[in-house]
């Protein structure tokens, strides 16, 4: 990255500023404002967050919000309510109080001095939903927003469910939450009513995994906030972003089908960052290719950024399958919409036939697709996030407990972009079931590579609202669609599809172990190939405003293993995300991060399926002004029979050496759905 300190304006920071609210809440903000402003008012780019802007996200936001505004924009980061320097409490996420509160956010932005009316926000996940999401409620100042791995979808792409199945990021992420509420407000900036203020937090942290686990079908709990429902209400302009080491790349094609604003896409090789520093290279100019759109939408330039295709895809090159990449080869492509035309992604049928994945022929007899509970311990995580080992590794180990059937060797490659789908009949031999389709690239020397994949819990085969358990030994007709991809298949490569009946720890077990057979017939996976001439890399180099100032005092260490009890057949993969040891020199807070998973399974019992998650968080500062010191340890347990969850939880937080708090949950949750 290339970091800029020539700026067309001067940039004044406003560390910290307070924004009232209609019942007397605070909200917390830090400002980026170009010289000059309040004489000649400028647009206003906001950023939305539960994050913590001093320290939680203060590294990205240095980097990026000084940068637009030394282009002429004003920007403004605010921390949510219960969260950071900001006054009360945070119920769950993307609650109606969320969104209410942003309106009052904006109502004060545009009553600015320093701004002319027109408003633009942008955000990555949480800021991402809640972009699309004030878009559909469309306040009059909102003109466009940037959303970067979000969703449309509640529950259909968020890290709670996929297919219908339980993801085991449900609980994750509850425990994430977990700790990160419960990060005290700094006293530097709120003086000595932190303690009071941290406490209330404490005393009414919300449970996250007890809500969203009661909500297994998709009910009104997930439509709200999921813009899907009435996306004609969207009138700002969108620029929908994503990445293929990210899971919500399928939003992007929905949002270019179903919204009628203006609007563009861009998918790109990257995990869930902000493409200007992500991972896999290339990384791209992201803020030059932003601040285009700020321009076109908020200043009214036209620079040719509505003149483009509407939609810009890396097709990343095979390689052989590794856990993390640096970097990812490949090609760009441009469409001129999405679907696209049959003129640039031509659909490709192959049948499931008795010699492998072929052109023509169908299956004879039945296949049993009968995979142990311990499947999927090499499937990588579904988000990756922390920089570590979060991408699937050969995945010969997963295929030989799956039922497969390869393709013909494609001497040219194959050039792939969109949805592969998977037509099929099942039966399953209980009244539950998985079904879990990988489509791999299979190299010459038989290493195995995941290109994409998709799941389905049979129970929500019809309507992901309407709970239908498969009869036993009933035929089912099922259409899966995998995850969006755009993938170049190298010349001498085999495709290779892989079906089995569970995938953890990437999904919760079923009920109980259920064996699906696969019916005789012509069972058909439709891919979407690619005749997109490419084209140059039509993005600037990535640049960045001035890098936070940092002590570094215990690097990130993100790791992951997969252990197996011979004796029992049980199957722990065990995750470690030690986010390290930072001081940040400007202010002195000091801050430490470390999380522990462990998942563990049992190759037919069910209810041995279990999950186990700590997280440690500390901050201290220890000279100057608002000295403090405070550790919090958060954890969350979860195992199951056929018919109920049991969720255990604890927080303790300590003061130095005094502990200030203490609180523990026991829940037992209903399985209906899942």
């Amino acid at each position: 990255m290339q970091i800029r300190e020539d700026f067309p304006y001067a940039v004044r920071e406003i560390e910290n500023e307070w924004i009232g609210l209609a019942d007397g809440t605070r909200l917390a903000a830090r400002l980026w404002l170009p010289e000059g402003c309040e004489a000649q008012p400028v647009p206003t780019i906001l950023e939305y967050l539960p994050y913590r802007k001093r320290d939680g996200t203060a590294v990205r936001d240095e980097l990026t919000h000084p940068w637009f505004a030394g282009h002429g924009y004003a920007c403004i980061r605010v921390d949510m309510r219960g969260n950071g320097e900001s006054d009360g409490l945070m119920a769950d996420e993307y609650a109606p109080r969320e969104q209410l509160d942003a309106l009052e956010v904006i109502d004060w932005i545009v009553r600015q001095p320093w701004c002319n009316g027109r408003l633009g926000m942008m955000g990555i996940s949480w800021g991402g939903f809640n972009s699309l999401q004030l878009a559909e409620i469309d306040p009059e100042p909102l003109k466009a927003i940037i959303t970067l791995c979000s969703t449309d979808d509640r529950y259909a792409d968020d890290i709670h469910y996929k297919g219908g199945n339980m993801l085991l990021e449900n609980l994750a992420w509850a425990a994430t939450m977990l700790s990160f509420s419960a990060a005290p407000p700094d006293p530097q900036l709120v003086g000595e009513r932190w303690r009071a203020m941290w406490r209330e937090r404490l005393d009414n942290m919300p449970l996250l995994a007890d809500i969203w686990m009661r909500h297994q079908h998709r009910d009104n709990y997930w439509r709200h906030g999921s813009v899907c429902e009435n996306p004609g209400d969207i009138e700002a302009a969108v620029y929908a972003i994503s990445g293929w080491g990210d899971a919500y790349m399928n939003a992007v094609p929905r949002l270019m089908e179903s919204l009628e604003c203006p609007r563009k896409a861009l998918v790109g090789p990257w995990i869930h960052k902000y493409p200007h520093f992500a991972i896999p290279e290339p990384a791209i100019g992201f803020l030059q290719e932003a601040l285009r759109w700020w321009d076109y939408w908020l200043k009214g330039i036209d620079n040719g950024v509505m003149d483009e295709p509407q939609c810009t895809f890396y097709l990343q090159d095979g390689l052989a399958p590794a856990p993390r990449y640096d970097e990812r080869p490949g090609q760009w492509v441009r469409t001129a919409g999405w679907p696209a035309s049959h003129d640039e992604i031509e659909p490709l049928a192959l049948v499931l036939a008795d010699t492998g994945l072929e052109p023509t022929g169908g299956l004879s007899a039945p296949r049993r697709i009968a995979s142990p509970l311990t499947a999927g311990a090499l499937h990588g995580e579904y988000i990756g996030l922390w920089y570590g080992a979060d991408m699937p590794p050969d995945q010969r180990r997963d295929d030989g407990l799956a039922l497969t059937f390869d393709s013909a060797v494609w001497p040219d490659g194959l050039d792939l972009l969109g949805q592969p789908s998977l037509d099929i009949e099942v039966t399953s031999d209980a009244a539950c079931g998985q079904l879990v389709a990988r489509l791999c690239d299979v190299s010459p020397d038989g290493d195995s590579a995941l290109i994409t994949w998709g799941t389905l819990n049979l129970a929500l085969r019809h309507d992901p609202g309407r709970v239908e358990p498969p009869v036993s030994g009933e035929p089912m007709k099922v259409q899966l669609a995998l995850d969006l991809i755009g993938y170049r298949l190298p010349p001498g490569h085999r495709l290779r599809i892989a079906l089995s009946s569970a995938s953890f720890p990437m999904l919760w077990s079923p009920r109980q172990r259920a064996d699906l057979t696969l019916l005789a017939g012509t069972p058909r996976l439709t891919l979407p190939v690619s005749k997109l001439a490419y084209i140059d890399n039509p993005f600037e180099v990535p640049e960045g405003a001035t890098p936070c100032r940092q002590q570094v005092l215990r690097s990130a260490a993100p790791r992951r293993t997969v252990s197996e009890d011979v004796a029992s057949g049980e199957v722990t993969v065990t995750v470690e995300d030690d986010m390290g040891d930072v001081r940040f020199l400007d202010h002195g807070l000091r801050v430490e991060q470390r999380a522990r998973e462990v998942y563990t399974s049992h190759p037919t019992d069910a209810g041995r399926t279990r999950a186990e998650i700590e997280w440690v968080y500390r901050a201290c500062r220890e000279e100057g002004e608002g000295q403090f010191a405070v550790e919090v340890v958060s954890r969350y347990w979860l195992h199951c029979d056929g018919e109920r969850f049991y969720l255990q939880a604890e927080q303790i937080a300590c003061e130095g050496e005094d502990r200030v708090s203490e609180r523990s949950w026991q829940r037992q949750i209903e399985r209906g759905a899942v």
